[in-house]
């Protein structure tokens, strides 16, 4: 039976990707830093396995993944990077221990969520690597700038590492969603209320399970990015084309 580890899973994209793999017959591990909520989704999810990790500590990271994979003979099909967190404001008017945990959380716990899963996904043939990235990676963004910052990293990751393990039968791939109607959505950044809050759990969470069931095309073109809504799609294309000034004319319109 397959498995799929997912970091930050007891809540919003994270928990709707686990309920989608758990209903497709696979084996979920649901681990978060909210044992509260790791609780509550155990109690309503029986089948799931469940754990607390804080993304940020690598020891928690090899004791999260010794204890899922001690479920699954050692199996780890997919590793879903999803932990994350976002602060908006201003950046001189956030804390410096705001923008630390961003950092930690978001950039930081991705690759340590990575090098952790190494050894159990080049163990487990056809393996994926998923990381969460955002549409907020397409073109820096004012009044979420730390968490766009930390998005252009995992971006830069999911293909350094696309190469990097492509020897091992590792597909890396990153998730870019606008947007999604969870807790990180409640904010005061000006391009939730231009763009609106369209895109649900449920969705990238199917995007999640497309991009680990590539079609031919997907691997002959060596894909590694998914974009999660039509606005996302548009905004991604129309920035590999149009010139930097337009580009920026956009997002400040967007974002200011």
């Amino acid at each position: 039976m397959p498995s799929i580890f997912i970091s930050g899973g007891a809540a919003g994209i994270g928990l709707a990707t686990a309920k989608q793999f758990a209903a497709e017959g696979w084996t979920v591990g649901v681990y978060d830093v909210s044992a509260e909520a790791v609780a509550t989704v155990a109690t309503e999810n029986p089948e799931f396995i469940t754990g607390t990790l804080d993304v940020r500590d690598p020891e928690q990271w090899s004791k999260a993944l010794a204890d899922f994979t001690a479920h699954t003979d050692g199996r780890l099909d997919v590793l879903d990077n999803n932990a994350g967190i976002l602060v908006a404001g201003p950046l001189t008017e956030i804390s410096a221990d705001a923008i630390k945990a961003q950092i930690d959380i978001d950039a930081l716990g991705v690759t340590l969520g990575a090098q952790a899963a190494h050894p159990y996904l080049k163990a487990t043939p056809g393996s994926h690597l998923v990381n969460i990235a955002s549409a907020s990676a397409i073109y820096g963004q004012p009044g979420i700038a730390t968490y766009s910052a930390t998005k252009f990293y995992v971006a830069g990751l999911t293909e350094a590492l696309e190469l990097e393990w492509a020897p091992d039968d590792i597909r890396v791939v990153s998730i870019w969603p606008l947007w999604a109607k969870t807790a990180l959505a409640d904010n005061d950044a000006k391009s939730t209320k231009t763009l609106g809050v369209r895109i649900t759990p449920e969705q990238v969470a199917d995007k999640v399970w497309e991009s680990v069931h590539p079609t031919i095309a997907d691997r002959l073109l060596s894909r590694t990015s998914y974009s999660v809504g039509i606005q996302t799609t548009v905004l991604g294309n129309a920035a590999k084309f149009i010139p930097n000034v337009l580009n920026r004319g956009v997002n400040k319109l967007i974002a200011q």
